[in-house]
């Protein structure tokens, strides 16, 4: 990647984040759009069922109608769902926005009028907007920062109103009513205003990408207070100990990610924003720490991140258990949000490696294939089979065993939404060199160059069902520019094919082209897909003598309901790979060797315990983890014990 820094100077992209500077400039939903493939078919999903489904259930919790109720003065009466229920409205509000403008589809677009027509009507006259504060039999306003989630839900309507602005600009209020919002929050929590944050930050993020979309220099630096005044005390403490919200250790501090998992990654998120914007580079060095420790240690093998329930909540070092694993969907997207804001600051591939790995491991996983059900936590070992939710109701939190259709704390759904809805702005930047690739879909792109030079590719590929990514040149270039790609940590043995060039094998990291390339010139990179073993490190006590099966991007799980693994019983927790057979494809499955170990039952399972004569070996298939379950209740394990 080019190695010094750029600045942006033309008009926003229409991309979630836009940092005012950084080695690498984010190409948006405006020049990248994704054709086909895997990614391809989750964004039609869920724009045909995923955005309509959440669109009903909003309507039928009365979240959506605790607005009409707010500007009818009716409140508190008749008001359903938790103090943080507004936030979901913005949420889907953002994703409706991506939608429209990544197809300019008229209902999407209809809906989304309607929806911000409510939410203006609810809107006091000073700018405050809350369902839940601020009326007579309410609390007071700003009353319960620890909890009410206040500025949470106004960070998230910042965001929701910079997607709509980033590509429909000036096509209704909602940008009028975020500022609206903002000088409020800018007025009562500025320098000499109420010295605390919120209890779960976003507000950070949204304040940011406010400023930025606006050019109002007030609400860049009302984020950088927020981001200074945490971890000096000033919320409560809990029963989990401050911490959980980041308030323990000031940010620039702080050596890892610690807490609740959403927090700690949207606060991360919001500080990186905070530190590119005002050239802060002690903060921004303690971020590329934490980020580093995070991954190192705090991080599952899909990506996932968070290993306690009880407060979704980062464990300890090496604290990764595979069947309590919480790994909530939301953490993840909030780990992407981090990850992408380092990589446009600094353009590392490690990156980009852990964005594609917690996509197609733990985002994808959530929703099921009909866009109508998701995952809120992700475990990587289900040890009885799950029960069906019932498709008409509401699930509790993270009780659901199999998806469920909505929650009760419904943060997930509306999350999976705005990201599959975005995510073609996550595929490609350019820096003063070129263009870089970082996520492998079916595409086309169509941007011009710092340099004036403008570029037309189309991405080829089957990926990840094949590891070959075709670049092919739709126009004709009248100088040099660097075509880069990136080569997964995982691809050790890659080929790269470019016009004029002898095949070459690629290192992991990144691979650059750099020619004047003329219309129809293809760059190849053929990446290795075979199946392989990964081993843990040894200091991850859970998971000490396992092994988990990778192949390209995805993490695979064995399931009970696959026939093999169903002939060694219907729990799979008993299961053991014979690790001297390495894992290998078949008919597009991908097997492994596996015994059952016949151990019995004992009225005492310690010492001595006699493990009896394994099973005959078996080749048994094992499923892509984020499809786990779409076939039925059942017994599944990411990790496995190695025999």
């Amino acid at each position: 990647m080019s190695s010094h820094t750029i600045t942006t100077t033309s008009a926003p992209t229409a991309a979630p984040a836009v940092p005012s500077t950084g080695r690498l400039r984010p190409l948006g939903i405006d020049a990248v759009r994704i054709t086909g493939g895997f990614w391809g078919r989750r964004q039609s999903v869920n724009a045909a069922a995923t955005l309509p489904h959440i669109g009903e259930r909003l309507e039928s919790e009365g979240w959506l109608p605790n607005f009409d109720l707010a500007a009818s003065g009716a409140l508190p009466h008749g008001r359903r769902g938790r103090e943080f229920s507004d936030s979901e409205i913005y949420k889907y509000l953002e994703a409706l926005a991506w939608e429209i403008g990544r197809t300019g589809d008229a209902s999407h677009e209809e809906r989304f009028r309607a929806v911000v027509a409510r939410v203006s009507a609810a809107q006091e006259p000073d700018g405050y907007l809350n369902t839940h504060f601020g009326r007579e039999g309410q609390g007071a306003r700003w009353s319960d920062l620890e909890w009410g989630h206040e500025l949470y839900c106004l960070g998230h309507l910042f965001q929701a109103a910079v997607a709509r602005e980033r590509t429909r600009p000036g096509a209704d209020d909602l940008l009028a009513i975020a500022r609206s919002a903002a000088d409020l929050v800018c007025a009562v929590f500025g320098e000499d205003g109420i010295q605390s944050v919120c209890g779960h930050p976003e507000i950070e993020v949204g304040l940011a990408e406010l400023s930025r979309v606006t050019g109002e220099p007030r609400y860049a630096r009302q984020a950088r207070l927020f981001v200074d005044r945490r971890g000096t005390g000033s919320l409560a403490d809990i029963e989990w100990g401050r911490s959980y919200y980041q308030d323990d250790v000031p940010v620039r501090e702080a050596e890892v990610l610690r807490g609740h998992a959403v927090r700690a990654n949207y606060l991360a998120a919001g500080a990186v924003d905070v530190a590119v914007d005002t050239g802060d580079g002690p903060l921004l060095d303690a971020l590329r720490t934490q980020w580093a420790n995070t991954v190192a240690r705090r991080t599952y093998i899909t990506g996932g991140q968070g290993s306690h329930h009880q407060d979704e909540a980062f464990g300890e070092d090496w604290e990764l258990p595979s069947d309590r694993a919480y790994s909530e969907t939301c953490a993840s997207i909030g780990s992407i949000m981090f990850a992408w804001r380092l990589m446009l600051a600094d353009g590392g591939a490690q990156y980009a490696d852990l964005i594609e790995r917690t996509l197609y491991n733990v985002v994808a996983t959530s929703p099921a294939a009909d866009g109508r059900s998701f995952y809120y936590a992700n475990t990587l070992h289900q040890r009885v089979p799950g029960i069906p939710a019932d498709p008409d109701g509401t699930s509790l939190r993270a009780s659901s065993s199999l998806r469920a259709p909505w929650f009760e704390v419904s943060c997930c759904p509306t999350n999976v939404a705005r990201t599959f809805a975005s995510l073609t702005a996550y595929v490609a930047t350019t820096d003063d060199q070129g263009l870089q690739l970082h996520q492998y879909a079916a595409a086309e792109i169509d941007t011009t160059l710092p340099d004036g030079q403008r570029v037309a590719l189309t991405v080829e590929t089957n990926y990840p069902d094949d590891g070959v990514v075709r670049v092919i040149a739709g126009r004709s270039s009248r100088a040099p520019w660097s075509l880069t790609l990136r080569v997964p940590s995982w691809a050790e043995g890659a080929v790269l094919r470019a016009p004029g060039e002898d095949d070459r094998v690629v290192a992991p990291g990144t691979v650059t082209v750099r020619r004047a390339f003329e219309e129809g010139d293809v760059v190849e990179l053929d990446l290795p897909m075979q199946p392989r073993f990964t081993h843990p490190d040894p200091r991850i006590d859970a998971v000490r003598g396992c092994v988990v099966v990778e192949r390209g991007p995805e993490v695979f799980a064995l399931e009970s309901v696959d026939s093999a693994a169903a002939a060694l019983g219907e729990d799979v927790s008993d299961l053991r790979i014979d690790a001297s057979v390495p894992p290998h494809e078949t008919g597009g499955r991908v097997y492994v060797r596996a015994v059952r170990s016949n151990t019995g039952s004992h009225a005492w399972p310690y010492g001595g315990v006699d493990v009896g004569t394994p099973s005959a070996p078996q080749e048994v298939p094992l499923v892509a983890y984020h499809d786990w379950a779409g076939r039925g209740p059942s017994t599944m394990r990411v990790w496995i014990p190695a025999s």
